[in-house]
């Protein structure tokens, strides 16, 4: 292959380039993302220094304890593990209802009734069953709730007309309060006085360490959902017809794609991953049903989901990312005297500015194959 160089550039045979064009076509549509996706974080990192530097503070001081709070030890890298592993259930409770094009928010009630129907479950079950099938139950249990309660939102969304967006984060509103009202009734445990629980799990039968470290097994599970997750979306039809639905509803229902069908379908999956998530704070974190599980997952996994722009398998690493921001909060406050929203503040400023990033996709002509075409 030859390669001539002139005033313009380099200028290849067309045969050649007819043969480097569907890799540079794969090139652009991979490298897009990643790039938005970087300045957007880079970006979002720059407007939070200035905020940091109006309050009084070192920005440069603030990144290194982030860095050393979130990642600077073994006990930091297991510590952001440990957080990231809800993150990656309830990020998939985003990303995959946004194949069809539908905005999914209130993962946090999945996450809080899935726990709640997860220690339900397990109290007739504790002490006469092991510990492996328990677990069954309880997954089940919070599966089925979650996949009831964010899947009636998709039913809701295509047989109503109500927006998705509005009646998941309403949904779940009402799911926390319904939390509480368990936790303090009918499921209390009459010893739990300051903080009212469920009764809490025996410790043989809470969930153990991944062996060698000090993370639950929630994070090989969550793992293991995102990459199910991306096989579902990019090799099976089920997948296929999702991203068809997503990118024209009128077209696939002329294809006759049952649109209904995976709208709630996906709806649902995606809340099973959230009362997943709950059932493994149950099992792993918490030993008990109670106010902790509004722990603000479900609001962090949707700044996971957009910043891995609804890929389940880029979701890992954003995960981790932010489980190590979130794992920082602690050290933060202790060294420099700022509270502990100031992590929120930060994942608040990175989702305002990804949200305006979006704008940029398609725009930049380095991501246009046809740059490349010989002039």
């Amino acid at each position: 292959m030859t390669v001539q160089a002139n005033d313009q550039g380099l200028s290849l045979p067309a045969s050649s380039l007819a043969s480097l064009r569907p890799v540079l076509e794969w090139l652009a549509r991979r490298a897009e993302p990643v790039v938005i996706s970087l300045g957007a974080v880079i970006a979002g990192l720059a407007l939070f220094s200035l905020f940091i530097l109006a309050i009084g503070k070192s920005p440069v001081t603030l990144f290194q304890l982030m860095y050393t709070g979130g990642f600077g030890s073994w006990f930091s890298v297991q510590n952001s593990l440990s957080r990231a592993a809800p993150l990656l259930l309830t990020a998939l409770c985003v990303a995959l209802p946004a194949r069809l094009g539908l905005v999914i928010i209130g993962g946090e009630g999945a996450v809080v009734l899935g726990g709640v129907a997860a220690a339900a479950a397990a109290m007739p079950f504790v002490g006469s069953v092991p510990p492996l099938l328990l677990f069954i139950v309880m997954a089940t249990a919070a599966m089925l709730v979650g996949a009831v309660w964010i899947g009636f939102a998709g039913f809701l969304r295509h047989y109503r007309g109500v927006n998705e967006t509005i009646s998941s984060l309403l949904l779940a509103y009402i799911a926390i309060a319904l939390m509480n009202q368990f936790v303090e009734g009918v499921l209390r445990d009459p010893a739990s006085l300051n903080k009212p629980s469920t009764k809490p799990l025996p410790a043989q039968y809470m969930m153990g360490d991944i062996p060698g470290m000090d993370v639950h097994w929630g994070l090989v599970i969550g793992v293991l959902a995102c990459i199910l997750s991306w096989v579902l979306i990019e090799i099976t039809s089920y997948g296929f017809a999702a991203r068809i639905a997503g990118g024209n509803v009128r077209a696939a229902q002329i294809q006759g794609l049952p649109v209904g069908r995976l709208i709630v379908g996906f709806t649902g999956l995606a809340g099973s991953f959230a009362g997943l998530a709950g059932m493994i704070e149950v099992a792993a974190v918490q030993g008990a049903a109670n106010g902790s599980l509004a722990a603000g997952y479900g609001y962090t996994g949707i700044l996971v989901a957009f910043l891995a722009r609804h890929n389940p398998l880029a979701i890992i690493p954003v995960a981790i990312l932010l489980g190590g921001i979130e794992a920082s909060g602690g050290l933060i406050q202790r060294r420099m005297g700022l509270p502990d929203a100031t992590v929120l503040v930060l994942q608040g400023t990175l989702f305002i500015v990804i949200l305006f990033c979006e704008t940029f996709y398609g725009r930049f002509r380095i991501f246009n194959p046809d740059l490349w075409k010989r002039s």
